[in-house]
């Protein structure tokens, strides 16, 4: 934005945000939702965020666990992003009604038998530096976990979080899209190490890249990536010639439609040196990680961020027109289709036209094996 030069006025410069421009493309996916990191919830710290349209209120207990409610107390409905933590308890602010750590209402204010009345607390799992909560359009339990990932190093994780128009799947699209991966990263070269494999609620990418370091030369970087959903990715990459490790947790979340907060956490390590003696080497280890990671997470940061203006702007397209070297995109979309509502899906068609990738993989391969159909 910036003024016009006729009259002063704040004139659009460059493309409307993608909620702003088109009708909503994609609906909230059902399952796991990254809402806050573990480390903005201390004891006795009441947060509000947003889940599909809606406020969910999160607390952290005096004894560690963190709970998740629906926002309107059940008395007389004022909202509890203004409550405080007691102990275990959440103490509405408009009453003194205090809820208990069931959500059972345990206290009125002035002493009173307390009504038989309930928070509608809502499933929600602390893992990976990060508190989840769980949504489904047809209100059940959770059917499927995201699971406790390896803890890289022994520095504590950094985390960023921004928001901006897009959607989830757009996110994790993107970890199977490996032509961007050039045209958009800039990477010399990258391809598939194998088959991307979609496996009930997970899929996983393994990818080979050749890159170029200042002073060092072309080098070779594995990435692992493996998604949860359609709002999780866990992506580990290693550049084992120069003893460099990195693991980040990515989590796109639908605060709204055709809105997104988008979160990471990263961890950095430089490996062991093998010539030096153990104890020499864990203190170079040591240094050098501490001295590396916070240029480490900016880089990270930036290379993500690249995308940004794209998932921002960008129009989901249904009937895409796939291309050689686009990456599983067919695939990937087939697999996605399980975390809509049934009567969703048919507005999400599938591409008409699956082109062969570099990789030699047909695009509309099984979404469960990653090999062409017959």
């Amino acid at each position: 934005m910036r003024p016009s030069r006729t009259f002063g006025q704040v004139t659009q410069q460059g493309p409307t945000p993608g909620d702003a421009a088109l009708p909503p493309a994609l609906p909230c996916p059902d399952g796991w939702s990254a809402l806050a990191f573990g480390a903005e919830l201390r004891p006795g710290t009441v947060l509000t965020r947003q889940l599909a349209g809606e406020d969910v209120v999160l607390y952290r207990q005096r004894d560690g666990r963190v709970r998740a409610t629906r926002p309107y107390c059940p008395h007389l409905g004022a909202h509890l992003g203004l409550a405080k933590v007691t102990g275990n308890n959440l103490v509405c602010p408009f009453h003194r009604f205090a809820f208990g750590p069931d959500g059972r209402c345990v206290r009125t204010g002035y002493g009173t038998p307390p009504p038989k009345t309930a928070l509608t607390h809502l499933p929600v799992r602390e893992v990976n530096d990060a508190v989840f909560v769980w949504r489904h359009h047809d209100g059940r339990e959770p059917d499927w976990e995201i699971p406790a990932w390896h803890v890289l190093g022994h520095l504590p994780a950094r985390h960023a979080t921004w928001e901006m128009a897009g959607y989830a799947q757009d996110v994790m699209e993107n970890s199977v899209d490996v032509g961007h991966f050039r045209t958009l990263h800039g990477w010399s070269r990258g391809e598939l190490a194998a088959p991307v494999r979609f496996d009930d609620k997970t899929f996983h990418v393994s990818m080979r890249v050749q890159e170029q370091f200042p002073l060092l030369g072309r080098r070779q970087v594995d990435v692992e990536v493996d998604g949860y959903g359609l709002s999780c990715l866990h992506t580990d990459i290693h550049t084992p010639a120069l003893g460099l490790k990195m693991c980040s947790l990515v989590m796109a979340t639908t605060t709204a439609p055709g809105r997104m907060q988008f979160r990471q956490a990263s961890r950095f390590l430089v490996t062991e040196p093998s010539r030096l003696s153990p104890a020499l080497a864990r203190t170079v280890s040591r240094s050098l990680s501490r001295l590396l990671a916070g240029p480490m997470f900016r880089f990270s940061c930036e290379f993500t961020a690249a995308d940004f203006p794209i998932w921002s702007t960008k129009q989901y397209l249904a009937r895409p027109r796939l291309a050689a070297g686009d990456g599983p995109i067919g695939p990937f979309r087939r697999w996605s289709r399980q975390f809509y509502p049934p009567a969703a899906n048919g507005r999400l068609p599938l591409p008409t036209t699956l082109a062969t990738s570099e990789e030699g993989h047909h695009d509309g391969q099984s979404a469960r094996t990653g090999h062409a159909r017959p």
